[in-house]
């Protein structure tokens, strides 16, 4: 959706709930002090799911679209964020239904069946719902073309759209689960437990970069809102200061910036570049990566191989026809600067490469914070960071923010124009070059970081295996050694009765020993 098309989506949206609310400030009210609970108390609870868009702990903290959302709300009615996330749909809205949140911020969508039971927050965003398939099987095209089992998650809207479509498709059916959330689902479809299910396009374009043999069959349901969603109590004071607030953040630029932080780098998939990634990751990488870990001390160093991977993928005497070589593809002249002496030698490269981007991402401004400074020094390593402040000047001539990413890759590719390039102090670039650059970096980093933490996560798991055999089987020595420690003790009890003589003088020591006195250390003074 366009940025013009989306704001008057907004505003038609912003319309409809003000209506509501003229209809719901007639009514008494179960409460009318919720807002200003929250606001003595000092905090707001929002509920949530774990999950790559609501709410996941990485190296960094928390993190998710609806959490830093979440948290930008707080900070503009000056309160504490806590969130209360959950493992299910059933279980968040259980929570909501027994007031322990204040609302939910899961991407949910707003349907018909939601509509009747809670109050919504204005839109934010759409999506839509797509039933995929495992790449290789028969790609279905409509609902009949089905052949196999259908499994969605219970108490979501994709059952409720699947719920709508009985009526002309009699033959439809499906399993609905609350054990597993969607990427889970996506994992049993990739393992072909199932044969079909269905992700929100969101989702799905986050899980294809791990996951890319997931194919789309068809479109289940058009675009639908997504919205924060409220108890149909609650009181008119949380509505209004939730209408205020996406009025600033849609406003602000604050929506967009988040939408290009999770999901702008993923709108477009290719198939065979992320194979491609995966299996160099799984077979080239293991030979390189301790350099990368080596020289990615300042630096992650997992974005420091992305971007060799973008480079040279991964290939020691790549070479350009520009001039550059090596695992970074460092010109002459910048090796030169960076000490280096070899552009072939692998490990010269990588420590070359990781010195010139930490120059550039200290070169940025102070003001641009996280993770803007690294898509900008990305871009000036790429085409300089001369054309990148001409991009930047031209998106603060329109009226743009300078200091955000989203904005300025919009602006880059107008280097390519003369009406506007005529007027920037280093002239002509290939714009959209940058552009696509920091994109696929961001789309291997993200990559690369799954893979890496799926490895680490079985490496653990592997120890705490070991640990667990290694304490099973020490306690069963422990109890062998028990067990023959009463069988020796059996065998001289068995011998004592086998030689009554020898009992009886052993018994009679045993009472001589117990009836003679203890001498103290003053008796035998």
């Amino acid at each position: 959706m366009s940025l013009i098309n989306h704001v008057k989506s907004y505003f038609f949206k912003i319309l409809a709930v003000a209506l509501l609310l003229t209809l719901f400030g007639c009514e008494k009210q179960k409460s009318t002090a919720s807002f200003q609970r929250i606001l003595d108390r000092g905090y707001v609870t929002v509920g949530t799911l774990f999950g790559p868009n609501s709410y996941y702990i990485d190296a960094q903290g928390p993190a998710g679209f609806e959490y830093e959302l979440a948290r930008k709300y707080a900070d503009s009615i000056g309160v504490e964020l806590r969130v209360v996330p959950s493992y299910s749909l059933e279980e968040l809205f259980a929570k909501l239904d027994a007031a322990e949140v204040d609302f939910l911020a899961a991407g949910l969508a707003v349907t018909p069946n939601r509509l009747s039971k809670y109050r919504f927050s204005p839109s934010y965003n759409e999506v839509s719902q797509k039933l995929v398939f495992k790449q290789g099987k028969v790609r279905p095209r409509q609902i009949s073309d089905l052949k196999g089992s259908l499994m969605v998650t219970a108490e979501s809207s994709h059952v409720e759209n699947l719920e709508s479509l009985v009526e002309q498709n009699e033959g439809l059916t499906w399993q609905e689960t609350s054990e597993f959330d969607s990427e889970e689902l996506l994992i049993d479809l990739m393992d072909e437990k199932i044969d079909y299910t269905i992700v929100d396009s969101n989702t799905l374009a986050i899980s294809r970069r791990y996951y890319p043999e997931v194919s789309i069959g068809f479109t289940i349901k058009s675009p639908e809102p997504l919205a924060w969603v409220l108890d149909m109590n609650a009181d008119n004071a949380i509505l209004a200061s939730l209408i205020e607030f996406f009025g600033k953040v849609h406003h602000d630029g604050t929506i967009l910036a988040l939408d290009d932080k999770y999901y702008g780098h993923v709108e477009k998939f290719n198939y065979v570049d992320t194979r491609m990634f995966i299996k160099a990751v799984e077979n080239k990488l293991p030979k390189y990566k301790k350099y990368f870990e080596k020289y990615g001390e300042d630096i992650d160093w997992r974005l420091l191989a992305a971007i060799s991977y973008q480079e040279s993928h991964w290939k020691p005497h790549a070479r350009s026809y520009t001039g550059v070589r090596g695992m970074m593809m460092l010109t002459l002249a910048t090796a030169k600067q960076m000490g280096i002496k070899s552009r072939l030698d692998v490990e010269q490269s990588i420590k070359g490469g990781a010195k010139y981007f930490k120059q550039m991402i200290d070169k940025m401004p102070a003001r641009i914070p996280e993770p803007d400074r690294i898509w900008f020094a990305l871009a000036a390593y790429n085409v300089g960071f001369g054309h990148l402040n001409d991009a930047r000047i031209i998106t603060q001539r329109q009226g743009g923010d300078p200091d955000r990413w989203v904005e300025v890759k919009t602006r880059l590719p107008l280097l390519k124009q003369k009406k506007y390039y005529k007027n920037t102090k280093y002239g002509y670039a290939r714009g959209d070059e940058p552009v696509n650059y920091v994109e696929n970096i961001r789309r291997y980093y993200d990559t690369l970081t799954w893979m890496d933490e799926k490895a680490q996560e079985k490496i653990r798991q592997e120890k705490a295996l070991q640990a667990q055999l290694a304490a099973e089987e020490a306690a069963k020595a422990a109890a062998e050694q028990m067990k023959q420690l009463e069988t020796n003790a059996s065998e001289e009890v068995s011998n004592d009765l086998q030689n009554p003589d020898d009992a009886k003088e052993v018994l009679e020591n045993k009472a001589d020993s117990n009836q003679k006195p203890v001498e103290t250390k003053e008796e035998n003074q």
